[in-house]
């Protein structure tokens, strides 16, 4: 896979994902378990981005590496939850679609860009 996104890139991309998972589900008409597991992930993205050693972080405690360690679990999650929870339609497609994305960009994330220590 080619390596197309940077550390940077992942960093600035963090607080518009984090938000959208927890806006979404309003807007989308969402409830239950399909608003509280989207709205509990964006929670969890806003703290590990702010606690993320990168371009973005605040509180920069945690290694790049475990983020998108993080990040990768979340994604192959959202792509397997609509089937063991019985999502179908629009709540489906919104989570296969995000998980695939998440898979994608972690995937195709630079690694040249992991030694480098934000300041």
């Amino acid at each position: 896979m080619p390596a197309l996104f940077s550390r940077k890139f992942h960093a600035y991309i963090d607080y518009p994902v984090a938000i959208s998972l927890i806006v979404l589900p309003f807007l989308l008409g969402f409830s239950g378990i399909a608003s509280g597991l989207s709205i509990a992930t964006g929670v969890a993205a806003l703290a590990l981005t702010i606690l993320t050693d990168h371009e973005t972080g605040i509180i920069k405690i945690l290694p790049y590496k475990l983020h998108l360690a993080v990040d990768g679990l979340v994604g192959a999650a959202f792509v397997i939850a609509p089937f063991v929870l019985g999502f179908s339609g629009l709540t489906m497609a919104y989570y296969v679609v995000l998980g695939v994305t998440v898979l994608l960009v972690v995937g195709m994330h630079r690694p040249e860009t992991d030694d480098h220590v934000a300041k």
